[in-house]
């Protein structure tokens, strides 16, 4: 076996994916099963009829994410999109749902206009929400740095989903890129999540006329790593990992591959040189590391994989896990900004959160870096 395969076989989910799930299979029953048993209910279908109705909602996940994990069909890919559609609108549903089994239980509406109602409105939220998916907005971050010797304008796109999303996406995404006239653009992971995503289908790349860098997130290390790495690579994309490139004199930009270990960002940090004097980028795809980057002088880092949750409310669950979950943070004089991510993962669906495109405007100022500093640590801005 070669060296590169041996990789790819280091970076595939790792046993605790499998917990994880177990536990989505188990919410299967409050977000599959029951909504399906008591609609139907509601509505007195006949047992034969909630069967042909529970069973495929019901295992759409399994097979969605086993069966038709790698396909490219347009038919397969199309129940797979069906599938996805399904889960964002559980927890829709599921909520809806429970609100109206109070109002039944007061007496205030009748089960069958209450069946009915729960799935209008579900139905008509998941359709803004797939808007929402669909067309990413630009999202403006502006501040000054005394480090910068003139105005530096970049922009940042993560977890686009290459593979689950498609070709006509990507496209669209570098269109509103091109159009914002950036120096440069960061991707920070997650661009690709499936394997055997063709060169052809990322070549829209090659129409910005501006630098691009690049760092891995988790999907890239779960897929074919060395081969997406090599395409990237040919579409003249600047690879980062853990190295450091010189935009300009007093620009600089660094990346570091994603992994599962809080002390990534510290590990990888010192092998290389951070120019104190000069402003100085990380691209890191979790937002994990802030004081290592701010320990080691880095001014900006830029991140993703949170999704902000993507749908409502898995962003309860999302910000259990991470302290940093979407914005702009600062600790002393170094800053992080967490991006929602341009694309999705699953459902192509957003609710309470938006696809997003980031464009950075940093001006120059005569003000000390000590000024940074005086800032209270840790606080959201």
């Amino acid at each position: 076996m070669s060296s590169s395969a041996t990789t790819n076989k280091i970076h595939r989910r790792p046993t605790g994916m499998r917990s994880v799930i177990a536990i989505f299979l188990a919410l299967h029953i409050p977000l599959f099963i029951y909504p399906i048993l008591r609609l139907c209910d509601w509505l007195e279908l006949s047992p034969q009829v909630t069967a042909l109705l529970l069973i495929p909602v019901a295992l759409s996940q399994v097979i969605s994410r086993w069966l038709l994990r790698d396909v490219k069909q347009p038919l397969a890919r199309g129940l797979r999109y069906a599938a996805d559609f399904l889960l964002g609108l559980s927890p829709i549903l599921l909520m809806i749902l429970l609100l109206f089994e109070f109002l039944v239980l007061l007496g205030l509406v009748d089960v069958w206009s209450a069946a009915v109602t729960v799935l209008g409105i579900s139905i008509f939220i998941s359709i803004l929400a797939v808007l929402f998916a669909l067309i990413p907005v630009v999202k403006k971050v502006t501040f000054e740095s005394s480090l910068l010797t003139g105005p530096l304008r970049f922009v940042q796109i993560t977890d686009v989903h290459i593979g689950s999303r498609s070709k006509a996406f990507l496209d669209q995404v570098i269109r509103k890129v091109d159009a914002l006239q950036p120096e440069f653009l960061c991707i920070t992971g997650d661009f690709i999540d499936a394997s055997g995503v063709a060169e052809e289908q990322l070549a829209v790349l090659r129409t910005l006329d501006c630098p691009i860098y690049f760092t891995i997130g988790n999907h890239e290390r779960y897929e074919d790593l060395d081969e997406i790495l090599v395409r990237m690579s040919a579409l003249g994309v600047n690879i980062l990992r853990t190295n450091a490139i010189r935009y300009r004199g007093d620009v600089q930009v660094l990346g570091i591959d994603d992994r599962d270990d809080a002390k990534q960002v510290e590990q990888e940090l010192v092998k290389m040189e951070v120019d104190r004097l000069a402003f100085s980028i990380l691209l890191y795809h979790r937002p994990h590391g802030l004081e290592a980057a701010e320990a080691e002088g880095v001014d900006l880092m830029i991140s993703g994989h949170t999704h902000n949750g993507q749908i409502f409310p898995f962003n309860l669950v999302v910000n259990s896990v991470f302290d940093r979950v979407v914005g702009m943070y600062q600790l002393g004089g170094s800053r992080l900004y967490v991006s929602q991510g341009t694309g999705t993962w699953g459902p192509v669906m957003r609710l309470g959160t938006r696809s997003e495109i980031t464009l950075f405007e940093i001006g120059a100022t005569a003000v000390s870096y000590t000024h940074l500093r005086a800032h209270e640590t840790g606080r959201n801005l």
